[in-house]
């Protein structure tokens, strides 16, 4: 039998069934425990720290208790303490990117996915370097500045060469104003060497979602292909940082497995993350499964309603403080709306999960992964974060300074949001209203700048925010960062 290990480089010794299984026990048997409760909540809240903040975060078997806990006022008490940390450390931001898929060419055979291999009604498309660059033009065209490139695993359609092409095809694009300045990579685990290619080819942060942390469950899913392999995936993100990327991104597809089961891995995979590398993950996703072209999400009887949806996030937040949290257009307009209140960071907008699709103006279908819940323009997304007090942000100024893996984690620890991200995000904010804004949008987006930049703490950074948003008003000169 395996042993508990978080420094372990062996799946099944740090995402260990036996412990996950004792921590659901310790969960179910504390979950009316007011006066443990009480302890754990008060170890997740933010501690102010001279300028700064800290945080503990939690364990994943104190998480558990929170997430197992059913009493009304605790929840509510759960909420306010995520809203509080993801405001100590995020600020009001929210970063906004789109999936660019690049091919739905499949090997493997996972049942929950549309790509899969028998998969024969499914049109089979792979974008050229041409396409590409047409998609690319499409979202500039839009105001995106961020994306993160998805495709099918298939050795021989799919090779790591033609993902680094693409890479270097979508930096090459100057379109008007526009330029995609960071491209993550959502793809299947590969060998340390692949990785090192994608480091040397810009990369920001290189996303793997586990879709299950239950062996048994995991194969069954998996049941042909080489993610098959359970090991050897749940070990992508170890031979990722040995390839030099230190911003990871985890996920779990909540729905295929029981969620407590689910979210003890994940908060034991970021533990071991950081037990191993001296950093967690610089992301977690938390997507639903979801209905597609032949997919029917009630096969799956894990499903979860939006209210236990929203409390994962929650408890998510408490665990791993400092980490980015994603939401994607899988969710309507209304739990997104509710996932900003309890830590998310990022949300994307105006997604198509067809491949390519953004040069299309009506959406389709042929090639979606899965069906999107919220289909509103990317202007509308941007109204309707300011409307909520959000500034939407389209800053990648982090990952081009360097400031990844543990040096991003100590600038976010040490309160410079404000100083740095904060003014960051104004200035793209600013850029994206000159450049694609409705009106209505650029009226209510020049208001909120004006009053954020009144929150800058130190006058200088505030005096050269204001002058650079100027020189954006007032010319094409854009991408200025701190």
């Amino acid at each position: 039998m395996a042993v508990y290990n978080p420094k372990s480089l062996k799946a099944e010794e740090f995402i260990n069934d036996e412990e996950i299984r004792a921590t659901l026990a310790y969960a179910e048997e504390n979950k009316n425990n007011v006066e443990l409760i009480d302890q754990i909540l008060e170890k997740a809240r933010p501690v102010k720290n001279g300028n700064g903040c800290t945080c503990r975060g939690l364990t994943h078997r104190e998480a558990s208790v929170l997430l197992a806990c059913e009493i009304p006022e605790k929840i509510q008490k759960m909420y306010e303490i995520a809203e509080e940390i993801k405001l100590a450390f995020y600020g009001n931001r929210i970063v906004l990117f789109a999936p660019l898929y690049l091919s739905n060419y499949c090997v493997n055979g996972c049942v929950y996915c549309p790509y899969h291999m028998k998969n024969k009604h499914i049109a089979r498309k792979k974008l050229t370097q041409e396409e590409v660059r047409a998609e690319v033009i499409a979202l500039q065209d839009m105001g995106h500045k961020r994306l993160a490139i998805e495709a099918g695993e298939d050795p021989v359609n799919n090779p790591i060469e033609y993902i680094l092409d693409c890479i270097h095809t979508i930096y090459s694009v100057h379109h008007k104003n526009g330029d995609i300045r960071r491209v993550n990579v959502n793809i299947a685990a590969t060998t340390v060497e692949n990785y090192r290619k994608l480091k040397e080819a810009g990369i920001g942060t290189y996303i793997l979602f586990q879709e299950t942390y239950h062996k048994k469950s995991y194969l069954e899913l998996h049941p042909t292909g080489p993610k098959h392999d359970y090991d050897y995936h749940t070990e992508a993100m170890d031979r990722a940082m040995e390839g030099g990327i230190d911003d990871v991104g985890l996920g779990v597809l909540f729905g295929l497995e029981l969620y407590k089961y689910e979210f003890a891995g994940l908060i034991m995979h970021a533990e071991h993350l950081e037990a191993v590398h001296g950093v967690g993950p610089h992301t977690i996703s938390v997507p639903r499964v979801k209905r597609a072209d032949d997919i029917d999400p009630d096969m799956f009887d894990n499903g979860i309603d939006d209210e236990t949806f929203i409390k994962i996030a929650a408890c998510i937040r408490l665990a791993v403080p400092y980490t980015g949290m994603i939401v994607s257009t899988r969710e309507s307009e209304d739990v997104r709306r509710r996932m900003l209140r309890v830590g998310i960071s990022q949300v994307s907008g105006a997604s198509r999960t067809s491949v390519g699709g953004y040069t299309e103006e009506e959406r389709p279908h042929d090639t979606e992964q899965f069906d999107v819940s919220d289909q509103r323009t990317l202007d509308e997304v941007v109204h309707w974060l300011m409307q909520t007090g959000h500034i939407p942000s389209f800053c990648t100024a982090c990952y081009r300074e360097g400031r990844t893996g543990d040096r991003f984690m100590s600038l976010c620890k040490n309160g410079q949001i404000l100083n740095c991200c904060h003014p960051n995000a104004l200035m793209t904010l600013a850029e994206y209203l000159e450049d694609y804004a409705s009106p209505e949008t650029k009226e209510t987006g020049y208001k909120m700048i004006e009053e954020e930049l009144k929150r800058i703490p130190k006058d200088k950074v505030r005096e050269i925010a204001e002058k650079n948003i100027q020189d954006i008003r007032s010319s094409n000169r854009r991408d200025f960062r701190f």
